[in-house]
């Protein structure tokens, strides 16, 4: 059976160590929360970190932020950002399935991209410790790649072929995320979706001219197309036509 194993994301988090070729996440976990509660003062945990780049605006809010991975890679370039930026954070290695934490520890916890490289069973005992450590009345937020968009049909071509990058990976649907959380508990209080940009379809061709030496800038500026483009991601972000044509999408629960 495919999985998502550690040696995948060290590999990943070794070819990634430079931030310059990382594409941002348009700081869209920060901006869904902030929509629901200040954060200043608030004790907010990242898992699956990554590079950290998700948390570490929360920083700049005057959020107290823990950061939690356990790819040593990944710990290093987390390591090396809050060093460089001045950041207060604290770094962590550690098992999401077993947090190092006390019950009710956290007003908010997040994770964008990890839930998806778990099958269903894993995934559920993952919320639950989720849940666990986050305090009552805080906030669980789970972002994830929304099933309805192409990627999802790549993706499953990758797989079956032992190409992908994670080893596995599965989508969810707006629908069924939110029914697994509120199963737990957590009650809906917010849905976003979020257009990947640039396009997948640039980041392809980008990649696969990158392997012949000919390298695209990371982010193209295409006068007045880029403006038109923002305008309609800016307002359709918070709608239904994003939760099943974008990329990625998020439930953010309460618990």
């Amino acid at each position: 059976m495919k999985e998502s194993r550690l040696d995948h994301w060290e590999e990943f988090w070794k070819e990634k160590n430079n931030m310059e070729e990382v594409y941002s996440n348009s700081d869209r976990v920060v901006r869904n929360i902030v929509k629901l509660t200040d954060v200043k003062g608030k004790k907010i945990l990242e898992i699956g970190a990554g590079t950290g780049r998700d948390s570490f605006p929360f920083v700049t809010l005057g959020a107290e932020v823990f950061q939690l991975d356990y790819s040593p890679n990944s710990l290093k370039i987390m390591k090396q950002i809050a060093d460089t930026e001045k950041m207060d954070v604290t770094i962590i290695g550690g098992d999401t399935f077993q947090l190092p934490f006390q019950d009710e520890t956290f007003d908010i916890i997040f994770h964008q991209g990890l839930l998806e490289h778990f099958r269903r069973e894993k995934a559920g005992a993952l919320l639950k410790e989720n849940i666990r450590v986050l305090k009552t009345g805080g906030l669980l937020c789970v972002d994830v790649p929304q099933r309805w968009h192409i990627y999802t049909a790549m993706k499953t071509v990758l797989i079956a072929m032992n190409k992908w990058f994670a080893g596995w990976e599965r989508s969810f649907s707006v629908p069924e995320l939110k029914r697994e959380m509120e199963k737990l508990g957590l009650t809906t209080v917010h849905i976003y979706g979020e257009w990947m940009y640039p396009s997948l379809l640039y980041r392809v061709t980008r990649e696969a001219l990158r392997k012949i030496k000919i390298t695209l800038p990371l982010y193209p500026k295409i006068p007045g197309l880029f403006s038109i483009r923002k305008a309609l991601r800016n307002a359709l972000r918070d709608t239904p036509v994003a939760y099943y044509t974008a990329l990625s999408m998020g439930v953010i629960g309460k618990k």
